[in-house]
């Protein structure tokens, strides 16, 4: 067995529903698959003595999930006064608006579109309830409305799927960019250097304890994948299944995650193409 600690970024142990931090609890939804690891991580949010929660991500539409993620506050003796989302993927957002029913709240989001409410959010924004403070990270790239919230007092960052608890996660092109990918890990990394975040609070998979050794890893895996789409271009495959097929195919990549692969693909061959490192058509 692999000692998790050896993983990058390290990883705890199984996903489970519970308190992560002093501030954060998670419930887990019931949506496990291989592309949603264990399943959404919807975390509550809140300062330990105040009776006011945020909930972040309600996840899919499974009304059990949502009635559970009500529950698990009101046990704590918190009421849900703001939901807000890291993305709009529907493992992530599409049980919001029958969220805000249950719980009455507002939910506040990057995309227009995901909004119940007057109110957005963007970069530097800063979310307060009661005492609570996170503060907004625009972290485009695994989609175009990725957010994150840096969570000061815990000295962690919620990430959404910028980051994940296992693995890495996928750049949807289009609407995901790697360029934007790419410059939003080194956003996170300067939390992690001048702002001391040291746990990664996902949207899906385990907590890590090492934010730092975490984006460290990302940002060479994306190096890593992306030099081997371009020795794979170089080496006359073209489109991007013969790529997925030719770097995917020996490494032991479920089957089932090359859709996700392909789309990464795209976006890894878009940018080598703006950057003038290749040529050639889409």
């Amino acid at each position: 067995m692999t000692d998790a600690g050896a993983l990058p970024g390290q990883p705890r142990g199984a996903v489970v529903s519970g308190a992560a931090t002093a501030r954060a609890v998670n419930v887990l939804a019931p949506n496990a698959s291989a592309m949603t690891l264990d399943g959404t991580n919807t975390w509550i949010v809140s300062e330990p003595d105040s009776p006011l929660a945020v909930v972040i991500d309600p996840g899919p539409l499974d009304e059990g999930h949502l009635r559970a993620v009500v529950a698990t506050a009101e046990q704590a003796g918190k009421r849900v006064a703001l939901t807000l989302l890291t993305h709009g993927h529907p493992d992530h957002a599409e049980g919001a608006a029958r969220f805000a029913e249950l719980t009455r709240t507002s939910v506040r989001a990057l995309d227009p579109a995901l909004r119940l409410g007057d109110e957005g959010l963007g970069a530097g924004d800063v979310v307060t309830e009661g005492g609570l403070e996170l503060r907004v990270v625009a972290t485009p790239g695994h989609t175009s409305d990725s957010l994150c919230f840096h969570l000061p007092a815990d000295r962690a960052v919620l990430t959404g799927d910028t980051i994940l608890g296992r693995g890495t996660t996928m750049v949807a092109h289009p609407d995901g960019r790697l360029g934007d990918y790419v410059d939003s890990l080194r956003r996170l990394r300067s939390l992690t250097v001048d702002d001391g975040v040291h746990t990664v609070l996902p949207g899906h998979g385990p907590v890590l304890d090492d934010a730092q050794g975490a984006v460290e890893y990302y940002l060479a895996h994306r190096a890593s994948r992306l030099a081997q789409v371009e020795t794979a271009v170089e080496n006359g495959y073209r489109s991007a299944a013969e790529i997925v097929a030719h770097v995917y195919g020996g490494s032991g990549v479920d089957r089932s995650l090359w859709p996700a692969a392909e789309l990464s693909v795209r976006a890894q061959l878009e940018y080598l193409r703006e950057h003038g490192l290749i040529s050639g058509g889409p």
